[in-house]
């Protein structure tokens, strides 16, 4: 069942639709909140990103556009934390670190270097090249032209080169 007609049948108040949808979108979902965020606030931050489809569904008008619907209320969420984050005053100690438990070795290093990747580029390196989305979904759910999209995917992947390159790792 394609996620357009699960997206219409939970408009419509099929509960199981939208389990079908949870089960199809939960894990990435959590994965680029995991990723932004770091492992501690990634079981919350998708938990609200799941309450606010719950209230939100019913005014989704294009089914066919879930994903990027749905990865937009992810970024707020995350832009959310983040901005409650900077706003306590800073602990000293190391920043959130990647959980790369469950990744492959070229993944292992990518999630390393990530966390030495600004916020705006980060993002973008992540739903780009870990969630596989178009570029013209990225500048969807990011509120910015695809010229921006992929400005910063350039200096991301500049940035994330110099990131593993001081940890040790050569691209």
């Amino acid at each position: 069942m394609t996620d357009e007609l699960l997206v219409v049948r939970a408009q419509l108040g099929e509960r199981d639709a939208f389990a079908g949808l949870v089960r199809e979108w939960h894990e990435p979902v959590h994965a680029f909140v995991r990723r932004m965020l770091g492992p501690g606030a990634a079981d919350d931050v998708a938990q609200e990103v799941w309450l606010a489809v719950v209230r939100g569904l019913p005014r989704l008008k294009d089914p066919a556009r879930f994903a990027p619907w749905l990865f937009s209320i992810a970024r707020r969420a995350v832009t959310n934390r983040l901005r409650a984050e900077y706003a306590r005053p800073a602990a000293p100690g190391p920043g959130p670190e990647p959980d790369i438990g469950d990744a492959v070795v070229d993944r292992a290093l990518v999630a390393a270097g990530l966390a030495g990747v600004p916020v705006l580029e980060r993002e973008l390196l992540i739903l780009f090249y870990l969630q596989d989305l178009s570029l013209e979904t990225c500048a969807e759910i990011c509120g910015v032209p695809v010229g921006t999209v992929k400005s910063r995917l350039s200096r991301g992947r500049r940035l994330l080169r110099t990131s593993l390159a001081q940890k040790g790792h050569h691209a």
